[in-house]
């Protein structure tokens, strides 16, 4: 019998957007719960229409760091997901390594802000190119190496609220995110016959460099309905009892139980991870 504070030993995982954030939380969670990481992230700014900082190379040097801490071996690279060919050869490399890919989280993503009919050709393109059309990418690298290995496994891809409800201001982002509710789901159609789960979590509010209160704040200062459409977290997730930004390791917990034994029944859900935000 395994050992279950590592229900993943000896299983192998690829997570992208690992510079920090989310993805970062995920690699590490993983690696602790004893799989052996593949992490990528672009490290370095997609488009002048995302106005948050860019991860770097030096923050996915961090995340490398920290999976090592854990005593898990780790293959780390910059990679852009737009680019499939590199993410193949990211997958076969990982591979070549481990021996096998089992999980994947398809986590890298951006955001920006705008109404949709005065968005910029360029705030939509890049969105949508990274969000959905670079999460298929990943897909597309990783599911051939998952099949190959006939160990079946879990891929989570990681939506958001806004891939569940309306959320005005980042149609572009939205319709993106709704979009990986189709793509989870027929893929847990497709995939179900060689063992791989896929189920989508959707997350609300985490305190990640992609929140920014200023940028919001003047969002409904402009547009004071929207407000209505971004309701606060009803369960007090913070430390101290006031933040309503979930942290990422919070969201990580879910990612690593969807990747272990433990949720071995579910796949093709939708899974919202909002600390209750969804039900207002």
């Amino acid at each position: 019998m395994g050992d279950p504070t590592e229900p993943l030993l000896g299983r192998a995982a690829l997570v992208t957007g690992a510079a920090r954030g989310q993805g970062r939380a995920h690699a590490v969670r993983l690696a602790e719960l004893g799989a052996d990481l593949i992490i990528a992230d672009v490290c370095a700014p997609i488009s002048p229409t995302v106005t948050y900082p860019a991860p770097t190379a030096d923050d996915l040097a961090e995340t490398a760091r920290l999976v090592e801490a854990t005593g898990r071996k780790v293959l780390s690279r910059v990679v852009d997901i737009r680019d499939l060919a590199a993410q193949q050869q990211l997958v076969a490399d990982g591979v070549a390594l481990f021996g096998r890919l089992d999980v994947l989280v398809a986590n890298a993503g951006i955001l920006s802000w705008g109404r949709l009919w005065e968005l910029s050709e360029e705030h939509w393109d890049r969105v949508v190119e990274v969000n959905l059309s670079g999460t298929w990418r990943t897909v597309r690298a990783a599911v051939p190496a998952m099949i190959e290995a006939g160990n079946g496994g879990s891929i989570i891809i990681v939506s958001s609220s806004a891939g569940l409800k309306a959320t005005p201001g980042n149609g572009h982002y939205a319709a993106a995110k709704h979009g990986l509710v189709a793509l989870t789901n027929t893929l847990a159609l497709e995939a179900g016959e060689y063992g791989i789960r896929v189920n989508s979590i959707h997350p609300y509010s985490v305190d990640t460099p992609m929140i920014q209160p200023d940028a919001m704040l003047e969002l409904f200062g402009k547009h004071p309905s929207f407000l209505h459409s971004f309701p606060p977290v009803p369960l007090k997730l913070a430390s101290d009892g006031q933040s309503g930004f979930m942290p990422a390791e919070d969201v990580a917990e879910v990612v690593g139980w969807l990747a272990g034994p433990g949720s071995g029944p579910l796949t093709g859900l939708q899974i919202p991870v909002d600390g209750g935000a969804l039900k207002y």
